[in-house]
């Protein structure tokens, strides 16, 4: 789980179809749908996903190619004939510099080992961009957990207590485009505010089995001021062991989101 472009296989992407998308950007929108799909995928595939006519879609994937952000997929013989794309080599040399030299993921880091020593359970820390959920960083606990969260994967933008963390703490015209956008109907969206407006109260999400079946979670906003939110902590643990301690679990992640936050402030306004 090293590379910051691909997703958890079994996690879908989402559609990239968006007629709003400026020509210039295209070849942004042909690699980013490459990075989300977890899988390799054909011409035909990315020409359907983003609504790129074939003849416009190969002249991205060339240039892709070209400067290493693309590949021909490396595990097929026949991948010149059938047309297999993947992330290409220059992905990788992203991916580390990310790693390497985000702030965010800096200053996070240390927070979040000493959360999962403390806890004993998986810790994640997800953004919100584009309107996606992504997973930035995970550290996995050592006991059994499984969850649908990996690094680079995108989750859900609705469901769980990473999202609604994050969907709370959007300003209302972001939030009522990405609520538009699900295409619920107007009882689950005043539904869902109802719980938004909870959450950014009590400054914390707590979710069960909404994403994954058994799994208990709770989200703390990271904020680099008063009103914005960087990222979010996602603390994960089975149901059975988290509902007896959930409280604690709850006041380590808070003190850790905390923690983060100071760390994010000091270093904007030293």
């Amino acid at each position: 789980m090293t590379n910051l472009l691909s997703s958890a296989p079994g996690v879908a992407p989402l559609p990239d179809a968006r007629p709003d998308v400026p020509s210039g950007e295209r070849v942004l929108q042909v690699l980013a749908c490459i990075a989300r799909a977890g899988q390799a995928l054909n011409a035909r595939d990315l020409a359907a996903q983003t609504g790129i006519p074939l003849s416009s879609l190969y002249r991205h994937v060339a240039m892709l190619k070209k400067w290493g952000l693309l590949q021909e997929h490396a595990h097929n013989g026949q991948a010149a004939l059938s047309g297999l794309y993947e992330p290409g080599p220059m992905a990788v040399q992203l991916a580390w510099g990310f790693d390497h030299h985000s702030h965010l993921m800096q200053q996070a880091r240390e927070e979040m080992q000493q959360l999962l020593e403390r806890s004993g359970e998986s810790v994640g820390l997800l953004i919100y961009l584009h309107g996606q959920v992504i997973c930035l960083d995970m550290l996995e606990s050592p006991q059994a957990l499984r969850c649908s969260f990996t690094r680079g994967s995108t989750g859900p933008t609705v469901r769980g207590a990473s999202a609604k963390a994050l969907l709370a703490s959007l300003p209302p015209a972001v939030l009522d485009a990405q609520l538009a956008a699900q295409q619920l109907d107007e009882a689950s969206i005043a539904e869902l505010k109802q719980q938004l407006q909870h959450i950014a109260l009590q400054g914390y999400a707590v979710s069960q089995d909404e994403v994954d079946i058994g799994v208990w979670g709770v989200s703390v906003p990271v904020m680099s001021g008063t009103t914005k939110a960087e990222a979010t902590l996602s603390l994960m643990a089975p149901t059975s062991r988290a509902i007896p301690r959930s409280d604690e679990l709850i006041r380590l992640t808070q003190a850790a989101a905390a923690k983060i936050s100071q760390r994010l402030r000091i270093e904007s306004h030293p």
